[in-house]
């Protein structure tokens, strides 16, 4: 037998479910399918101000399968933005401390936390392994990489930008022009190329992660952020290749659309993706231009990484080499400096592998790559772009949440 309860807005009362479960208001909306969120892979870069409030909606509306990614350790100053923390979290990792609350608010997730820097440390199996990329961060060179990275395994994304009290919200499809980096202006990389120096080595940065935000305008443009994700998954129109902006000063918002760069280098997605069931330990290049060679029917063959790395440091004055393999961006500027002359050292790049490069018989894992990652190899008729699949367990944990697909 059916009960009632009282009406909070009066008139009488309200007959109660007796199928009520926590997600249960959710299903009164027409469209809505909460497996469909349940099920979905979602990839949350930035756990600052925006992804705190990012996670804590996915957390409420039963999104089960999260791997949360940041490379930083929670201030005090986050304390008044970030609705996840503590104060004594204060020193340990954001990405561990969300993940955690994200489990406090729904047990039922699967949250994995990765500390990382998303440009460098992040294999693009990530991305394949993802339905759908939610990224809430301060600077472009993160933004730039995460949509080459999403066009290339041809995954949508979700940017939020916030600053002060406005903010925008806007969503990329791989393969559907206009992306992230069609947006950019002369300004943009202005200020993306003052972040290497001319040798590649990368630049101190006093001020990245210190742009000014409230918390209303974290929430404002978080939940439009995750409700794109919501229409994406269900397949019901989102702000694809457009931007949605608040200005709270005068509370005005409206949407942009962007336009293509027919230049653009992102626009770029792998045409054939071959899982491959070894770790990055298990294979040398050498191993993997043998494979490429057979699978592609040639001699004539490249492999190519999925970033450049630093091969080597050479003085030019003493001569002296230093082997690295460091992906570019991860040697600081004052590393170059030959310890023996004090001269600056050039900096020697590997872009992939031909078979006459030296180091062959380096494993995948010695090349200063990311776990989990791609190879690509080509030959003049045909690319293949193998993901080592091995990885995934050592990347998401025993959890692992299924392949990469």
């Amino acid at each position: 037998m059916s009960k009632s309860v009282a009406s909070p807005h009066g008139g009488g009362s309200i007959p109660a479910n007796n199928n009520d479960d926590r997600f249960s208001r959710f299903r009164l909306i027409g469209w809505w399918d909460q497996e469909k969120l349940r099920s979905s892979r979602v990839l949350v870069i930035g756990a600052g101000a925006l992804g705190n409030e990012i996670l804590k909606n996915m957390a409420l509306l039963g999104f089960a399968n999260i791997v949360v990614v940041d490379l930083d350790s929670i201030e005090a100053s986050n304390l008044s933005r970030s609705i996840l923390y503590r104060a004594s979290d204060v020193g340990r990792r954001k990405a561990d401390v969300a993940a955690d609350a994200v489990k406090n608010i729904f047990p039922e997730a699967r949250v994995h936390a990765i500390t990382a820097n998303v440009v460098h440390g992040l294999g693009l199996g990530l991305f394949a392994w993802a339905d759908v990329v939610i990224a809430g961060l301060d600077n472009r060179e993160a933004r730039l990489w995460i949509n080459r990275a999403c066009w290339k395994m041809n995954k949508p994304w979700i940017d939020g930008a916030i600053e002060g009290i406005n903010g925008v919200a806007r969503v990329f499809k791989a393969g559907q022009p206009p992306c992230y980096e069609c947006t950019l202006g002369e300004t943009d990389w202005a200020i993306l190329n003052k972040r290497m120096s001319c040798n590649l080595l990368a630049l101190e940065n006093d001020t990245e992660g210190k742009v000014a935000t409230t918390p209303t305008i974290s929430s404002i443009i978080a939940g439009l952020q995750v409700q794109e994700a919501v229409k994406l998954l269900h397949g019901l129109p989102v702000l694809a290749g457009k931007g949605f902006i608040f200005e709270g000063l005068n509370h005005t918002s409206y949407r942009v659309e962007y336009t293509e760069n027919p230049d653009c280098m992102s626009h770029y997605t792998f045409s054939e993706v071959i899982r491959l069931q070894e770790t990055s330990p298990d294979l040398s290049l050498a191993q993997m231009l043998d494979r490429a060679r057979l699978d592609l029917g040639s001699k004539d063959v490249a492999l190519e990484f999925s970033r450049d790395v630093i091969h080597k440091l050479a003085c030019p004055g003493c001569g002296a080499e230093e082997e690295l393999f460091a992906a570019v961006g991860t040697v600081p500027y004052a590393r170059g400096k030959c310890a023996s002359d004090g001269q600056m050292r050039a900096v020697i790049t590997a872009h992939g592998y031909s078979g006459h490069e030296t180091f062959g018989d380096r494993t995948l894992d010695q090349l200063g790559l990311p776990l989990f990652d791609v190879i690509t190899a080509r030959s003049p008729e045909r690319e293949i772009a193998y993901l080592i699949g091995g990885d995934e367990k050592q990347v998401l944990g025993q959890s692992a949440m299924g392949a990469a697909r």
